[in-house]
């Protein structure tokens, strides 16, 4: 058995425990536990989790907002071989039958203000009843009690057996109304994970990682295994909140964040957000979309040089825009890290040449086992070890990537390739313009025409000034906007990223009444 096999992310904790015992591990609002506190609670929960009839590679689901009992449940799944399978709170009905079944999973953890919307769906959800549903902050009748099951047991750790192919989680990236995408990471993709990015983002074992997004958003697992890793401090908040974020900072001497665009955007408008409360900042990553260059800049005036922005996919590639390379490359979104390679290909297959647009195409050692269940669409997106992304992008001399658009939201109008992002971008120098999201709708003449949803900061304008405004500005006819609608806000995923389908499924059935 080859050497990687046995990599595996089961006793990171425990080590923390043995060789930084006081070293504080994490903390949650009030609640702050050293390593050695930490890896007895849960150890304690996995002993909880082996008294029940679950066997290593179980599926348990997590149902949680962010808490302590979240981060708990990621390690003692870890530690007892189990497969974590962590859901957005925001997964409604049919959305919630899908995921749950798919997974196959044997138990559920949630909350009181949650558990409802489970036994809505309980009658299609065979594998589950409710004693398969524990509660992390009440005891009920009708349900198991998470702390009353932990109460009593063992503090001694847990001596599973476990290899790097192991599964670990699955992470669900779609699945609400269509088939669900069960993206499976094992054990040795986690401890990629926390060793590559410590080392790709200068984390250590002296680092205050914070993290104020949702952690079950694959993005937080980018900072929450390299601090397991390293044995650094990780802070969760229960939400985002600019302002408690700003303070947290300043408090405890943050040094590492993660942030998606629209919440970096929030915090660069906070009073406190200055270079002289953030001298202990070192790190801010921007995921989840391109960020704007006027936004860049703008952090780097408040903060120095911490900025880095990733690229990157859930079933397993990235590229990094390392600090030292921002003003070098400021609209590229990095290049791909050491063990990381990728290639711009045509529908063809065949590479393209630096400057010419194709599907971004990479293998790593990050890259997903399956989705889960599905051996058609692993084969679509996994070919000969490479991941094909599905988004479109170019390559300059240097081999730094720039992203045009999804290849799924790239709109044919009149057999020629428009990029919603090109015209996005001229929306946004429209100062009265705060978001904007372009997609396509069918067009009789055309094929596909340009729409844009717009978010104002000046209501005054009209939207079919907005349009003529923007479309004497693009550069080819068929870039130009049939239609502007003004949102008063978008929907968002639990990542925070824009839901364009969703913004064009409503403006369809709207223009059908």
């Amino acid at each position: 058995m080859a050497y990687t096999t046995e990599l595996h992310i089961g006793g990171l904790l425990k080590w923390n425990a043995i060789y930084r015992p006081h070293h504080l591990g994490v903390k949650f609002g009030s609640q702050k536990l050293s390593f050695r506190q930490y890896n007895n609670s849960v150890n304690q929960l996995g002993h909880a989790f082996l008294a029940t009839d679950l066997d290593k590679g179980d599926k348990v689901v997590s149902f949680l907002p962010n808490c302590l009992e979240l981060m708990e449940f990621f390690w003692a799944c870890a530690a007892t071989g189990l497969v974590a399978v962590p859901l957005s709170p925001l997964v409604r009905e049919q959305g919630l039958i899908n995921l749950i079944n798919n997974s196959e999973a044997k138990l559920i953890i949630t909350t009181k203000e949650l558990v409802q919307h489970i036994v809505d769906v309980l009658g299609d959800l065979p594998e589950i009843s409710k004693k398969n549903i524990w509660l992390i902050d009440e005891t009920s009748s009708e349900f198991v009690s998470y702390h009353e099951q932990k109460k009593n047991k063992p503090t001694f750790d847990l001596n599973t057996e476990l290899n790097g192919d192991d599964p670990y989680n699955i992470i669900y990236s779609s699945g609400t109304t269509g088939l669900p995408k069960g993206i499976v990471h094992t054990h040795f993709i986690r401890s990629m994970y926390g060793s590559l990015f410590s080392n790709y983002f200068r984390i250590t074992p002296e680092s205050v990682v914070l993290h104020t997004g949702a952690l079950i958003f694959n993005g937080a697992f980018l900072t929450f295994m390299p601090s397991m890793f390293m044995g650094a401090t990780y802070i969760l908040h229960k939400q985002f909140d600019a302002k408690a974020l700003v303070k947290e900072i300043i408090e405890s001497k943050v040094t590492h964040i993660v942030m998606v665009p629209s919440q970096i955007i929030s915090v660069l408008k906070e009073p406190d957000f200055t270079s002289q409360n953030l001298t202990s900042l070192e790190f801010i990553l921007s995921v989840g979309a391109p960020l704007l260059s006027e936004y860049k800049q703008e952090l780097k005036q408040r903060t120095g040089g911490v900025f880095y922005e990733l690229y990157g996919l859930t079933e397993g590639f990235v590229t990094i825009l390392d600090k030292w390379d921002v003003d070098q490359k400021p609209n590229s979104v990095g290049a791909p890290p050491k063990f990381f390679e990728m290639k711009i290909v045509d529908d063809n297959g065949y590479i393209q040449d630096p400057g010419e647009v194709g599907e971004i195409v990479g293998r790593s050692p990050i890259v997903m086992t399956e989705y889960y269940k599905d051996p058609v669409r692993t084969s679509e997106t996994i070919k000969d070890g490479w991941l094909y992304t599905g988004d479109m992008g170019y390559v300059d001399d240097d081999g730094y990537l720039y992203l045009v658009d999804r290849k799924k939201d790239l709109i044919i109008s009149g057999g020629v390739n428009v990029y919603p992002n090109d015209i996005e971008d001229i929306f946004y120098q429209h100062e009265a313009v705060q978001q904007v999201a372009v997609f396509g709708i069918p067009d009789d003449q055309w094929g596909e025409t340009p729409v844009a949803a717009v978010i104002l900061e000046d209501h005054n304008i009209k939207p079919d000034y907005l349009r003529k405004w923007v479309n004497k500005r693009v550069s080819a006819r068929y870039q130009k906007v049939k239609d502007v609608v003004v949102l008063n806000t978008f929907p968002l995923n639990i990542a925070g990223k824009t839901l364009r389908r969703s913004i064009k499924e409503s403006y369809i059935k709207s223009k059908l009444k």
